[in-house]
């Protein structure tokens, strides 16, 4: 069966997170996805814990679907092997700090000169230009540069980190992956490749929409956590611990949602105050609490089967893997691995109805595929590339 990107080479010379995560996307839809590693330490990602066959869990699960071929891009004649493999590239992805590749010789305009067409992808923290270009930076950093750190959590307390990376796989793996399939279409109508200058802080400020136009708009002093509809702000989105202390997520944002809620609840004095100031509204948060902290979760949960309430439990990871929709939409697949047996992993959240993605191959070892790609190249085999 084809898949979309069939034909499409992918050099990807990231690590860690965003890039992997970028070029995962592609490879899983049929780019042949070569990741170029140093020799001696390869991703880093590769060497974290906990393992399975001597790589990284994460490492495994993000680089499925992809090749390694080890070369140092120091060396000349390594870097006359990279060259010649741009050659017969499609797109390039790279994550180190504005001006690296540069000074290697091997930047976006050098590289043009021996693949005219080449996608050339650069995935930072702060982009390209601006006086932060040179600054490093985690999920962590992009998003207090955001203010949306600033937003997430209790008003009384301090900001909350999220669980997952909003900067880096929202505001970076995303908007490269986007960028790069917005930049074949174009090369498929001008002939010409294109630079893609994506910064994660960038991508976390367009993720801000919710937000900030409110605000513009309305020209508020300052904006608060938890003083905006869905940061807290209203009673008709929040979440209640239960009697057996779990949790249920109220997402009754709706008239006809907030108004089955109440009644469930017992509460039917508040339907009509659905847009209530904010100081109402955490009065009325504190009412809904007491009532929700009379039953157990279970309790809830069968009380709201087939009410119409945007009412749902908050489940833990484990629970969430044994939902009959999590299984249903096959979210978490078991494939074989050929030194353990089964492992279980995340699937490609994009279902296209006549292409199903298929894990044609594990995440490589470092190196894996240093001989097969030289043979490609028109190399004959080299030991210790």
């Amino acid at each position: 069966m084809s898949l979309p990107l069939d034909g499409v080479r992918v050099l990807d010379l990231t690590r860690l997170l965003p890039g992997p995560y970028c070029s995962l996307m592609l490879a899983d839809f049929g780019a042949d996805v070569i990741k170029v590693e140093d020799p001696k330490l390869g991703d880093y990602a590769r060497w974290g814990e906990p393992k399975i066959e001597g790589q990284s869990a994460m490492f495994m699960s993000l680089n499925r679907n992809k090749r390694s071929v080890t070369l140092n891009l120091k060396d000349e004649k390594d870097k006359k092997i990279f060259i010649d493999l741009v050659k017969t590239a499609d797109v390039l992805i790279e994550s180190f700090r504005p001006g690296v590749m540069e000074r290697l010789g091997l930047g976006y305009e050098q590289l043009k000169e021996h693949q005219p067409k080449l996608i050339y992808c650069a995935i930072t923290g702060y982009g390209q230009t601006g006086p932060f270009t040179s600054e490093p930076g985690h999920d962590l950093n992009f998003l207090s540069y955001a203010g949306l750190l600033h937003l997430q959590g209790d008003p009384n307390g301090k900001p909350l980190i999220p669980s997952v990376q909003i900067g880096d796989i929202g505001g970076g793996s995303l908007m490269a992956t986007i960028g790069i399939l917005l930049s074949i279409i174009d090369a498929q109508k001008s002939g010409e490749g294109q630079f893609i200058d994506i910064s994660m802080l960038d991508g976390a400020v367009s993720w801000m929409q919710t937000i900030l136009p409110n605000y513009f708009s309305s020209t508020p002093e300052t904006l608060k956590r938890g003083e905006f509809v869905l940061n807290g702000g209203k009673a008709s989105y929040e979440v209640y611990e239960t009697k057996d202390h779990r949790y249920i997520s109220v997402g009754a944002l709706e008239f006809k949602f907030w108004k089955n809620f109440c009644e469930v609840i017992g509460k039917t004095d508040l339907i009509a105050k659905l847009e209530a100031p904010i100081e109402q509204q955490r009065k009325m948060k504190v009412e809904i609490q007491e009532m929700i902290s009379q039953k157990t979760l279970q309790e809830w949960m069968f009380l709201f089967e087939g009410i119409d309430a945007c009412v749902s439990p908050v489940l833990t990871p484990e629970e969430m893997m044994e939902h009959p929709q999590i299984r249903d939409r096959q979210m978490i697949e078991e494939i074989e691995h050929p030194g353990i047996g089964k492992v279980k992993h995340i699937s490609n959240p994009i279902k296209l109805l006549s292409k199903k993605v298929q894990m044609k191959r594990l995440a490589p070892k470092l190196g894996e595929h240093n001989d097969e790609i030289l043979e490609e190249l028109g190399y004959v085999k080299r030991e210790n590339l």
